[in-house]
């Protein structure tokens, strides 16, 4: 981590902040380091940086999604201070209270952005990047087809998931994908947040929910309800997906559909990470209904 973050004074000073006198490392996050700096008032803003960055845009589609999310969506996102090829500088944001209150919040501020957002086609104007790896966001008019094709097939060529996942694993996905509009409810597009787990949820100063670390699209709201849903939510959260679905009008098989939708997150884990956390294993359980006995 030191030495990650080594230099890192010299090129915040040279992007302009110069009245930053200390860097230290900050906890959090899996893609990119961390850190904290002090300025010379007092105040600190949180630090983003990349020892080789994965593309020119990465920071640059980060900060355009914590944007829009802040100006289609009504939700509160960190101040964007600097973006550049490989140094992103926000705003601090607080640890979110651990209160069930809180989480109601956030249901009425998740629902609010699937439900006012709502959106023709799938896709967005650009990739973007979930963690080190390409977010493909090519439009289609067809959601079944966007989330097949750019959610989870996308990562079969990934050298880890053809390591992780045999050849009746991956035509085990190929059907499932073919099955999509059976297994799926047909929904609409709506702007989504895109990697919404519990870590990526903050607090602002006075207490309101906040958001970090996108990956916008448009796409279908259960993708974002699903990966809170299966990433070990503390237990206040519990009051959240029960007022989410009051407030959205989610029939009652939602639950069952949540594994489904995780398998977009679970290949992307496989993609970048060793340990995968189990990752793996989830992805096999989700797709044993469609292995073909022989």
């Amino acid at each position: 981590m030191r030495e990650a973050i080594s230099g890192l004074l010299e090129r915040l000073h040279a992007a302009g902040l110069s009245d930053v006198v200390a860097v230290e490392p900050a906890a959090g996050g899996f893609a990119a380091t961390s850190a904290l700096a002090q300025r010379g008032d007092g105040t600190s803003v949180f630090v983003k940086t990349f020892g080789e960055p994965p593309s020119d845009d990465a920071f640059a589609a980060e900060a355009e999604g914590l944007t829009m999310l802040g100006e289609r969506g009504g939700l509160a996102t960190p101040e964007v201070i600097h973006v550049g090829r490989d140094l992103l500088v926000l705003s601090v944001l607080q640890p979110r209270p651990g209160t069930e209150t809180f989480w109601e919040q956030l249901a009425h501020v998740l629902a609010r952005l699937h439900t006012t957002t709502r959106y023709p086609r799938f896709g967005w104007h650009r990739d973007n990047w979930l963690g080190r790896r390409r977010q493909i966001n090519t439009w289609e008019d067809d959601g079944f087809e966007f989330f097949a094709q750019n959610r989870l097939l996308r990562w079969l060529d990934e050298g880890r998931v053809q390591e992780a996942l045999d050849a009746a694993d991956r035509m085990a996905l190929e059907r499932l994908c073919e099955r999509l509009p059976e297994l799926l409810p047909s929904k609409p597009a709506c702007l989504t947040h895109g990697d919404l787990w519990a870590m990526n949820v903050m607090a602002t100063a006075d207490g309101r929910p906040a958001l970090i670390d996108p990956a916008v699209s448009y796409t279908w709201a259960e993708v974002d309800l699903a990966h809170l849903w299966t990433t070990a939510p503390p237990p206040e959260a519990h009051v959240f997906f029960t007022l989410y679905a009051e407030l959205t009008g989610l029939d009652a098989g939602w639950r069952e559909r949540m594994p489904i939708l995780q398998l977009r997150q679970h290949l992307a884990v496989i993609a970048q990470f060793e340990p995968d956390w189990g990752a793996a294993d989830a992805v096999r359980a989700t797709l044993a209904p469609f292995r073909r006995r022989l």
